[in-house]
């Protein structure tokens, strides 16, 4: 069988990072896509719906010995998804309604070939310590997480003075669940 390459279809400069400290070989290659969902999904459906919907935007162009990488990660809380935020207030708001909770941060990795498609899930839980308004919008202002699902990254300033407890992998908080994805990957290449 001829040696597999990867393509890792993402612009997230921490998966790319996971990837090279995995020491994986891969290049990159990004499709734009809108990132919407039906709104009958909840949860899991979510992440594994819109992973396999990036995957599918290489369909017609994936060589025979490819695998497609695609991910997708969002905060769940009170059985509501919080995806990237619109705008500095809606970060705001979301930060907010985290503060003092446990939430799930839930990621999905689609591997495509040319004749399969399987996606690898992990949910991790996260409890925040109480956040004062001031906290929140410090930490809007400085790290200006915008393209982060839930409006923050657990490895910046909020991490390290606003997250009481972790249940689970650390980096599928990142945005990917490096345990996981090593051990699918192994056998593969």
């Amino acid at each position: 069988m001829a040696k597999m390459i990867l393509t890792l279809a993402s612009g997230s400069p921490r998966r790319q990072q996971f990837f090279k400290e995995m020491n994986f070989p891969f290049q990159i290659k990004l499709k734009e896509i809108d990132e919407v969902y039906p709104n009958h999904l909840k949860h899991l459906e979510i992440t594994e719906y819109l992973a396999k919907l990036k995957a599918s935007a290489f369909d017609n162009a994936i060589t025979d010995n490819e695998i497609i990488i695609t991910s997708d990660t969002l905060v769940w809380l009170n059985n509501e998804a919080l995806g990237k935020p619109k705008d500095y207030n809606d970060a705001f708001l979301m930060l907010q309604k985290l503060s003092n909770k446990t939430h799930e941060v839930i990621t999905s990795v689609c591997f495509k070939t040319k004749t399969s498609t399987e996606v690898i899930s992990d949910i991790t839980k996260v409890t925040f310590s109480a956040l004062s308004n001031d906290d929140i919008e410090y930490y809007l202002n400085e790290y200006k997480p915008f393209d982060k699902a839930g409006s923050y990254g657990i490895q910046d300033w909020i991490g390290l003075v606003g997250i009481a407890k972790i249940e689970g992998s650390y980096t599928n908080v990142v945005g990917l669940p490096t345990e996981k994805v090593f051990a699918y990957l192994k056998d593969k290449l």
